[in-house]
């Protein structure tokens, strides 16, 4: 087995108003007040979303810990900014437009891309684990993608969007696709390879920068780790822990079969887009792809099989329980997009999504 990597989370939130629900545009001032209290937050590309990122940690239990205080410490800043702070990945009411933050790189974006950018809001989970190299990252990367799927389907919190539901769980993950660098990545051999791919979208203004390069596992640009970014914020802290816990397990299992040799493999875009697409109509309460025949199978049940595969790396973390455990509680109880669901079915008032949503994100217990 091999040696236990460390791990980070970053996790985007919205900023809306406690009445109406609307997103507000006070990400600078929440962000100021939060660095009062010794915790910096990102801002992101539009004005009604900021990040948090978590450091460095070795356990799922320091995670947790760090998750908790950021997540608190956000949640604070935004009430005295008059804001709240949702974990969603998609507002489940809409503003006339989301005001572009005000920086040279994301006024750029917005001329770019147009409606693309200027209907965001979108947000989302990115879980760091440490590997040796790029070219590993690269080799990681693409033993992941088969995964990525069931990852969304887990983490699926965006079903109510515009005042209605999006008749997905994931719905983020359909807009977040409108990007020309968003989505699956290829299968590449090489991080040069990686690399040249990435240049040429750059040199033909596809993309503006490296920044911009959104594939949902990818070689991170700032830090020794591969990147997985395939996921909604989830709604609660317990789920990021869960997801955050899958995915070095993915990790550690891709660089055993590395190391062992075994082949990857082959897997034709039209499935994994088909696979992708079932995990986000459905999330975690239908059916999804099984890639081993192409048939349909209930999510749940795939995800079980992924924790059986991946099951050894999870011992060896001393997450094994953990995952056991809180996949047995999101299949029984629902992941965000099912909270939402449940709260919209009760009066079809987006008030009551609101409120759920809300409950969720600073649910520490």
């Amino acid at each position: 087995m091999t040696e236990i990597p460390t791990l980070g989370v970053e996790e985007e939130f919205l900023l809306v108003d406690p009445a109406s629900g609307a997103p507000v545009a006070l990400n600078r001032e929440v962000a100021d007040l939060a660095a009062r209290d010794g915790v910096e937050l990102q801002l992101e590309l539009t004005r009604c979303q900021v990040e948090t990122a978590t450091g460095v940690v070795d356990t799922t239990v320091d995670l947790r810990e760090q998750l908790v205080h950021l997540r608190r410490t956000a949640a604070h800043a935004a009430e005295n900014a008059g804001a709240r702070l949702l974990a969603v990945g998609l507002p489940p009411t809409l503003p006339h437009e989301f005001p572009i933050t005000d920086t040279p790189r994301y006024r750029d974006i917005g001329e770019r891309y147009g409606m693309i950018a200027h209907e965001q809001g979108i947000c989302g989970c990115h879980v760091h684990v440490a590997v040796p190299d790029r070219d590993t990252a690269i080799r990681v990367s693409n033993r992941l993608r088969p995964w990525l799927p069931l990852l969304l389907g887990l983490t699926a919190n965006s079903a109510i969007y515009r005042n209605a539901d999006s008749g997905h769980a994931s719905w983020r993950s359909v807009l977040w696709a409108r990007w020309p660098g968003a989505g699956p990545p290829p299968q590449f051999e090489s991080a040069d390879e990686y690399d040249a791919a990435v240049q040429m979208l750059c040199d033909t203004n596809v993309i503006r920068d490296q920044g911009m390069v959104y594939w949902d596992v990818r070689p991170s640009a700032t830090f020794p780790t591969v990147e997985v970014r395939v996921s909604d914020v989830p709604a609660t802290v317990a789920e990021t822990v869960l997801f955050a816990a899958i995915v070095r397990g993915c990790v550690m299992t891709a660089l055993d079969d590395e190391a062992r040799g075994e082949p990857v493999r082959p897997l034709a875009p039209y499935v994994l887009k088909a696979a992708y697409w079932m995990a986000a109509r459905s999330g975690i309460e239908g059916d999804g792809v099984d890639l081993s025949d192409h048939g349909a199978a209930p999510m749940v049940e795939l995800l079980d099989r992924l924790v059986e595969r991946i099951g050894p790396a999870l011992d060896a973390s001393g997450d094994g329980e953990l995952v056991s455990s809180g996949l047995a509680r999101v299949a029984e109880h629902g992941n965000g997009a099912a909270r939402q669901r449940r709260a919209w079915r009760r009066r079809h008032d987006v008030a009551d999504v609101l409120a759920e949503s809300a409950a969720a994100t600073v649910e520490f217990l």
